[in-house]
């Protein structure tokens, strides 16, 4: 096992309000409607959405505000800066927060590789940022106050890790701070594929998802292939422990302590991706079983999904 400030943790919990039946009716009428008039979605972002308002908006800044998070922790980590310095706006609906972080983020990269990776992923969470504030246009919610500081001793608390934890002293915690986001970040768009009526929104976030579940196989992989095995069971337990009496979270290895055998990509018995409803989403990020602001959002989300 692998000592000191290597280690870390997260989880979610519940289960999604269902919608009414006049309700989902509405929203499929609506999106019946603007697919009648065959508007790709590079053609319909803001009009689309100020027409329809209700679940898919809701959707997708509930992702917004996810990709906040994943574009900040990257950002910090391989540039040393936040999003605003890479030119991304913030602003839109909600209670604007800034993002609390260390002095001196940026990561101490001892291997070209993983800092090439790392670089990629940034960029790609920074793309999804503005993609989704371009889709949303008015009805974008603004960056809400982010932690990447203090959330993530609680969150190594959370997995019986060291409290000290720090993702940006070394390559090993940047793996591991990142294995909490991107997990977490594939069954959000799983589970969220479900809530959407607009298939051109629903082929957006599928789009969103591959991307998402390439850089989660990719941080998986190296974490299996740096033996980084038990850090990523506690991690998979603590996230267990907030989403509710399910057991589908998952390490890096069946077996936390030889690591002899590779689970790169958690799915089910059918091989299959497994989903988060949106409150276990939350619940994860907030380090809270029941969904009480705080963890990496010590506010709260911005948008429907608080």
């Amino acid at each position: 096992m692998i000592a000191h400030d290597r280690d870390l943790a997260v989880s979610p919990s519940e289960s999604a309000p269902l919608e009414s039946r006049a309700s989902r009716r509405t929203l499929i009428r609506s999106a019946l409607a603007v697919a009648a008039g065959g508007a790709a979605l590079a053609m319909l972002p803001r009009q689309a959405l100020a027409q329809r308002g209700g679940l898919d908006a809701a959707i997708l800044n509930l992702a917004l505000n996810l990709e906040y998070l994943e574009a900040e922790y990257y950002s910090y980590a391989v540039f040393g800066t936040g999003i605003e310095a890479q030119g991304v706006g913030v602003d839109g609906t909600g209670t604007p927060g800034i993002t609390t972080v260390r002095a001196n983020p940026q990561v101490p990269f001892a291997t070209p590789a993983i800092q090439q990776y790392a670089t990629e992923i940034a960029n790609d969470e920074i793309a999804h940022v503005r993609f989704l504030r371009t889709a949303l246009g008015a009805a974008r919610v603004s960056r809400p106050a982010i932690n990447l500081r203090e959330s993530f001793s609680a969150a190594a608390v959370a997995s019986g890790l060291n409290a000290n934890f720090d993702p940006f002293s070394s390559e090993d915690n940047f793996l591991l701070g990142a294995f909490i986001f991107e997990d977490v970040g594939v069954t959000a768009y799983k589970g969220a594929a479900r809530l959407i009526a607009n298939k051109d929104f629903l082929e957006a976030a599928a789009g969103l998802l591959a991307v998402e579940a390439y850089h989660a196989a990719n941080v998986r992989t190296l974490l299996f292939q740096r033996g980084l095995i038990s850090q990523t069971t506690a991690i998979s337990n603590a996230r267990d422990s907030l989403d509710g009496p399910s057991d589908l979270d998952q390490g890096v290895s069946p077996d936390p302590v030889s690591g002899g055998v590779a689970n790169l990509v958690p799915t089910d018995a059918n091989g299959l991706a497994f989903s988060r409803t949106p409150q276990q989403v939350r619940n994860i990020v907030y380090l809270s079983a029941t969904g009480v602001p705080g963890g990496f959002f010590p506010n709260g989300l911005n948008g429907f999904f608080r």
